[in-house]
C-alpha cells in the first residue's frame, strides 16, 4: 500500500500567499464593485525591457531554423550566460567566482527550497524571524524541523533568530550552534540590510563553527547605500562557508519568465565532501535546464542597453517605495525598509494583529498587503507592503490608507 510523506501533514494551513489569495477572492466576489489595489505579493508590474524583448525575439527566430535550433539546454546553464554572470555579478565586484560554480535555474524560490536536499536530515537550521516562508516549509517537508507548536508558531528543531526593531530587524549570532544558516539581504520581508562588516561577522562565525550559510541575494539590485554588500563573496572566507542564491525576477522583471542561479564554490566542503559536485549531480538528475530563449534573455540583462533600461525600472520601483514610506510616515505609521529594498515594513496601528490589519485594509481601503505574522512569530504586529505596483496604484493606495 502506498504511503504519503507524513511531513506534509505537519504543515500548518496553506502557503501564506495562497491564503491571502483566497481571502481576497472571497472579498472581491462579495464586493464586485470594489477596485482592489494589490501591494501584497512581490510581483512586478513593469513590462520586460526592450533589450530583453529583442534578445528573446532573436532567440525565437534561431529556434525556427534547423542550423540554429536547440533542444535540451545544458543542465547547468549555457556558457554564454554563466560567463556573463561571472563577469558582471562577481568579477566586476572583485569576487573570484568561476563559471563552473554557477548553476542556472528557473528561479531562487526553487533553489532555496531544493538546496536542502544535499544536506543530511539531522542538520539543524537557523532562520531569521520573520522569514521568507519557503526556507522553513521546505525543511518541514524534508522532515528536518521537529514538531510544531501552534501556540508559539515555532518548530522544535529550528533555531529562530528574532529580527526586531531593537536590532534594526537584523539577526544576531545564535546562542545555539546551527548547521545551516539562512540569510536574506536586502531582507524579505522587512527590507532591512546589514553592512559588509556585519556580514563578515557571519562568515567568520560560520567558518569557525562549521556552518553553511545559504545566502539569498534576490534583491541586491535595489541596494543604494555603499556599505551594503551585493554578494556574500565580497567577504573574506565566504567561499568556504556560503552558498548564494540569485534571481532575475526582481532586477529584470522575470517573475513570469523564470530565471535564477545558485553559486556553490568548489572550496565549500562539509566534513571533507565538496558540495559543488553534489549540487551538480542533483541538478543534472532532477532538472532539464532553463530554455535557450530565456537564457538569451538573461544574457541581455548584462548588455549595455539592458543595464541602462533595468536601472530605470529599479528606480521606478524604489520611487514607489519612497512614496509608500513617506506617505505612511506622514500619517503617523512607524515604518522601515524601502531604502535598499522594494519592501516597506510597518507596525500595525492600535495594537491590531497582523491579520486584523489585513482585514481592516482590505475592507476599508480595498488595499491588499501581507500580514507580518505570516513570516513568523516575530512578524506579529507588523505588515509588509510591496513597491512593485504601478506608481498610480501605489499613490492611490497610500491616499486611501491615509484617509482611514
Amino acid at each position: 500500500m502506498a504511503k504519503v510523506n507524513d511531513n506534509y501533514l505537519k504543515l500548518p494551513g496553506s502557503y501564506l500567499f495562497s491564503t491571502i489569495g483566497k481571502k481576497v477572492s472571497a472579498f472581491q466576489g462579495a464586493n464586485p464593485d470594489k477596485q482592489i489595489i494589490r501591494l501584497g505579493i512581490g510581483d512586478v508590474t513593469q513590462p520586460l525591457a526592450p533589450a530583453i524583448i529583442e534578445a528573446m525575439h532573436s532567440a525565437v527566430d534561431e529556434m525556427g531554423q534547423a542550423d540554429t535550433f536547440r533542444g535540451y539546454a545544458p543542465d547547468l546553464g549555457y556558457d554564454f550566460l554563466r560567463n556573463a554572470i561571472v563577469e558582471n555579478d562577481y568579477k566586476a565586484r572583485g569576487c573570484d567566482i568561476a563559471a563552473d560554480e554557477i548553476f542556472v535555474s528557473d528561479g531562487a524560490k526553487c533553489d532555496s527550497s531544493n538546496i536542502q536536499e544535499i544536506f543530511s536530515l539531522d542538520n539543524k537550521i537557523a532562520v531569521c524571524d520573520p522569514v521568507y516562508p519557503v526556507y522553513v516549509d521546505s525543511n518541514v517537508m524534508a522532515g528536518r524541523t521537529g514538531t510544531y507548536d501552534a501556540k508559539s508558531e515555532t518548530w522544535s528543531d529550528v533555531i529562530y533568530m528574532p529580527c526586531l526593531a531593537d536590532n534594526n530587524f537584523a539577526p544576531e549570532l545564535p546562542k545555539e550552534t546551527p548547521d545551516l544558516i539562512y540569510l536574506c539581504f536586502p531582507n524579505n520581508p522587512t527590507g532591512s540590510t546589514i553592512t559588509k562588516a556585519q556580514l563578515q561577522e557571519w562568515v567568520d562565525y560560520a567558518n569557525k563553527v562549521g556552518s553553511v550559510i545559504i545566502y539569498d541575494a534576490a534583491y541586491e539590485a535595489y541596494i543604494s547605500e555603499s556599505d551594503v554588500p551585493h554578494t556574500i563573496y565580497e567577504c573574506e572566507g565566504a567561499k568556504t562557508c556560503a552558498i548564494e542564491l540569485k534571481s532575475f525576477s526582481k532586477n529584470a522583471g522575470f517573475t513570469g519568465v523564470r530565471l535564477g542561479y545558485t553559486v556553490i564554490p568548489k572550496e565549500l566542503k562539509c566534513n571533507g565532501t565538496a558540495l559543488n559536485p553534489l549540487w551538480a549531480r542533483r541538478h543534472g538528475t532532477k532538472y532539464n535546464g532553463v530554455p535557450y530563449i530565456v537564457q538569451r534573455a538573461g544574457e541581455a540583462v548584462y548588455s549595455g542597453a539592458g543595464k541602462e533600461q533595468l536601472a530605470k525600472q529599479v528606480a521606478y520601483y524604489m520611487n514607489n517605495a519612497k512614496t509608500i514610506k513617506e506617505g505612511l510616515a506622514s500619517a503617523g505609521y512607524t515604518v522601515s525598509g524601502g531604502v535598499n529594498a522594494p519592501y516597506i515594513w510597518l507596525k500595525t496601528p492600535d495594537n491590531m494583529t497582523s491579520w486584523e490589519f489585513f482585514d481592516f485594509l482590505l475592507e476599508k481601503a480595498n488595499v491588499v498587503g501581507t500580514p507580518g505574522s505570516g513570516f513568523g512569530p516575530s512578524g506579529e504586529g507588523y505588515f509588509r507592503l510591496t513597491a512593485f505596483g504601478t506608481y498610480e496604484n501605489t499613490l492611490a493606495a497610500i491616499e486611501r490608507i491615509k484617509a482611514l
